[in-house]
């Protein structure tokens, strides 16, 4: 090989000059990295100053008829764009470039270029490609048997093929997946838009669809006013919706999209959604609405009318929502946002699946949050919207049960520093909370006096409570190791209800037997002594390890104020399970409403083995102490939270968890909490699985006991099945069910099959779902086909529940 370099000064200088306008030239055909059926002949730029280095077995230069070509291996580097040919040719007089023999482009950028033959002008305005082969950076792939560019704005591609699957190892010439083929293909560089003309679309060789002509947004443009790719949707209340996107680019910064979908059952459902962004945040504005053309579709699920559904001020006819989301960071510690929504009846916008607030329980919320190595700052007005079957045709009954929290606080704090050798951490916490409606539960539906429990009281109410904790760990020459722990709160409240909220409370009272206190103020306390001691112990074996933790608590506190007497409201520790999990916390209440009280010890032990093998396990076994003063689980509240929960007697249930996982796949665990006395379960979930190729299963069965105070007046048993199994390389079937053995009914199956690959998805699911109580069924059916680069089409997958 001979390099430029050592040719003579003329040569030299010639040399750099047609190699630099070669590859310039070539270098307009560069392909960017765009997700569309279309790529553009574009130049990348090159910095000024940029050196070329050309490389070739011979350099022939032919003053009669002003050509330069280099033969033979020829390279060239410049500005980071790579040439390889077998031949470069440039005609001085003509101004024209061409390259053959196995042509290959890298532009800087990464996209490839292979093609026999290229002949372009140095002026980058017009050019003809040959036999185009293009692999972008994204791994698309683009080919056409020829392209010209004209005037430096319009390129044509001629018999032009596009896909963004990659080709088969086995069988490089085998049809991909899918593809387009367009005979004409032009891209229009000023108007920023592609046009295909006689197109067909095909899938696995097979031809689905022909369009004479259509035209798209330049692929090239992320932002551009037009139709989006349509949906369908099918729900058995609504029937069969097809769902039409329209955008509107505005601007750089914000944009709208508008949506109209008919469904058969249900007429059209409008949808807008507006969009903006700034330097330091987003915010979005949604609404939709509907007139629905059958309210009595929804009877079934629960829904009652106080007038006929065909009555114009029928509360069922007109449906709809507003919601707004929006996020802004203030600086790098601090953030500002809310997420809101507002609707006709308490679930719209599950019902007609509105993208963001779909559901089952939304949370609305205005926020501060504020986040730093040690520290931590909430701020917040919230509420939520349970979006239940039942609607109700008294619009001031619509979600009043649920309250208004104005506002929820939180701030933690942990010095950096040590305090007394240990560590010291401080929490706050206040809400403000107000409820429109009494909030009660009763144990006979047709009885308004027999009330189990009291979930919220109408009217206003406020807790403001605080906390110090210290702690610090000794470890003993033998291994064990001491904790003892100090904690004090206090709590300030206010409660302000009505005579109706109070008539509850004192009906309950009487069916419980207990006395009535109820507080408009209060002020409380805690102290807690506590000391922990654990052993790590560690077993090692030929093949395995194995360390076994005995862990013993005591935390010693004087009684839990203002609760025997049914005295305060509990609003934040509704949700409570005592089970392993919970054994070995400090305070086992959810929330801040409730506080665990007397002298309490816990005792159990933690284990964990690993094995050579790659099998593992592990369990946590143990039982807790009321060693003296009240117990606060046995204590009624409001909502008889402490009721059946194993905690309640001087003994505790026995709770406990025992799991394992292995390298080939299999895993399973059983907790449970058994009587203290009888060792009877009281509460049971079984988990199984198992995770490879072809198959992959997994099972639950659940149990728990009746809990008539606490709400539940029967026992609940539930199994829930999972299968999936791959049928070939990409094809998958699926399907998954959950059965309620205490009432016999299925209360949800489905059923799916998928197809995946590199560049195409395909999911199709069935489901249907079942009221317990009146048996009636709900069914859905969802597909979705997403190829990849050119975007999705169909319905949300969500029906069913699949085994990945």
């Amino acid at each position: 090989m001979r390099e430029a370099g050592l040719r003579s000064h003329r040569q030299a200088g010639l040399a750099r000059l047609y190699g630099a306008t070669a590859l310039a030239c070539l270098s307009a055909c560069v392909v960017p990295t765009v997700p569309a059926l279309a790529q553009t002949i574009t130049a990348n730029p090159v910095p000024s100053g940029t050196q070329m280095l050309l490389a070739a077995d011979t350099l022939v230069y032919n003053n009669d008829n002003h050509t330069v070509t280099a033969v033979g291996s020829v390279q060239i580097d410049y500005g980071g764009n790579k040439l390889v040919a077998q031949r470069v040719e440039y005609n001085r007089d003509t101004k024209r470039l061409v390259a053959s023999g196995a042509v290959e482009l890298i532009n800087s950028d990464g996209t490839k270029i292979n093609t026999d033959h290229i002949d372009i002008t140095d002026d980058f305005a017009d050019g003809f490609v040959n036999a185009l082969r293009v692999q972008t950076v994204n791994d698309a792939y683009f080919a056409s048997e020829s392209a010209e560019r004209m005037g430096g704005v319009l390129t044509t591609f001629h018999n032009g093929v596009y896909t963004a699957c990659e080709p088969c190892e086995d069988k490089p010439d085998s049809a991909p997946t899918w593809r387009v083929k367009a005979r004409k293909i032009i891209w229009n560089g000023e108007k920023k838009t592609v046009r295909f003309e006689n197109a067909n679309f095909e899938f696995f060789g097979f031809p689905l669809a022909y369009l004479p002509a259509f035209e798209i947004a330049d692929p090239t443009v992320k932002r551009k006013s037009g139709f989006l790719i349509p949906g369908i949707v099918y729900n058995t209340h609504l029937g069969v919706g097809v769902k039409v996107p329209y955008y509107f680019a505005l601007s750089p910064t914000y944009d709208l999209t508008a949506t109209g979908t008919g469904y058969t059952k249900q007429g059209f459902l409008g949808e807008a959604e507006w969009r903006q962004r700034f330097n330091n945040g987003e915010y979005s504005l949604k609404i939709a609405g509907i007139q629905q053309q059958d309210p009595d579709a929804f009877i079934g699920t629960g829904n009652r009318h106080t007038v006929d559904s065909g009555d114009f001020n029928d509360p069922n006819k007109f449906r709809g929502m507003m919601g707004t989301k929006g996020q802004f960071a203030i600086n790098e510690r601090w953030n500002f946002g809310w997420d809101v929504l507002l609707q006709t009846d308490k679930n719209f916008s599950r019902t007609y699946n509105i993208d963001g607030y779909n559901g089952l329980v939304h949370q609305s919320s205005i926020y501060l949050t504020g986040l730093s190595d040690r520290n931590y700052f909430d701020v917040r007005a919230m509420r939520f919207e349970v979006q239940e079957d039942t609607l109700s045709s008294d619009p001031t009954a619509r979600a009043a049960k649920q309250p208004w929290v104005l506002p929820s606080f939180d701030y933690a704090y942990i010095p950096d520093m040590s305090v007394a050798g240990g560590q010291l951490s401080l929490n706050v916490n206040a809400r403000v909370i107000s409820r429109d409606r009494l909030d009660a539960v009763l144990a006979d539906q047709t009885d308004e006096n027999s009330i189990n429990n009291v979930r919220g009281l109408e009217g206003q109410s406020s807790r403001l409570s605080a906390e110090a904790e210290w702690k610090r760990t000794f470890t003993t020459d033998g291994g064990l190791q001491l904790t003892p722990l100090l904690a004090f709160r206090g709590d300030a409240g206010y409660v302000s209800t009505t005579s109706e909220s109070l008539a509850a409370v004192n009906q309950m009272a009487t069916n419980l037997g207990e006395d009535v206190d109820m507080r408009s103020s209060l002020a409380r306390y805690m102290a807690t002594l506590g000391l922990e001691m654990r052993w790590p112990l560690l077993f090692s074996m030929s093949n395995s390890s194995h360390v076994l933790e005995p862990t013993a608590q005591i935390f010693v506190r004087p009684n839990e104020q203002y609760v025997g007497g049914l005295a305060i409201p509990n609003e934040d520790a509704q949700s409570f399970v005592f089970d392993a999990t919970t054994l070995f916390e400090r305070d086992k209440f959810s929330g801040y409403d409730r506080i665990e009280g007397g002298t309490r010890a816990n005792v159990g032990f933690r284990y964990s083995g690993a094995y050579e093998n790659g099998w593992g396990t592990n369990a946590i076994f143990g039982q807790s102490y009321q060693l003296g003063g009240e117990n606060s689980f046995d204590a009624p509240d409001l909502v008889n939270v402490g009721a059946y929960s194993g905690l309640q007697t001087a003994k505790s249930d026995y709770v406990g968890l025992v799991g394992f996982n292995s390298p080939s796949g299999f895993s399973g665990s059983l907790s449970g909490r058994f009587d203290e006395q009888t060792f009877e379960v009281r509460r049971a979930e079984v988990k199984a699985a198992y995770s490879g190729l072809p198959v992959s299963l997994s099972a639950k069965y659940a149990f728990i006991q009746a809990q008539p105070l606490y709400g539940f007046a029967t026992d609940r048993h539930e199994v829930t099945l999972g299968a999936s199994t791959h049928l070939a390389e990409s094809w998958r079937v699926f399907g998954t069910g959950t059965y309620d053995l205490e009432t016999s009914v299925l209360v949800k199956d489905g059923v799916g099959f998928a197809y995946n690959d590199s560049c195409f998805t395909y999911v199709m699911t069935f489901s249907q779902t079942r009221d317990t109580v009146t048996k009636e069924v709900s069914q859905n059916i969802g597909f979705n086909l997403s190829f990849r680069t050119l975007g999705d089409f169909g319905t949300s997958t969500s029906a069913v529940d699949t085994i990945q």
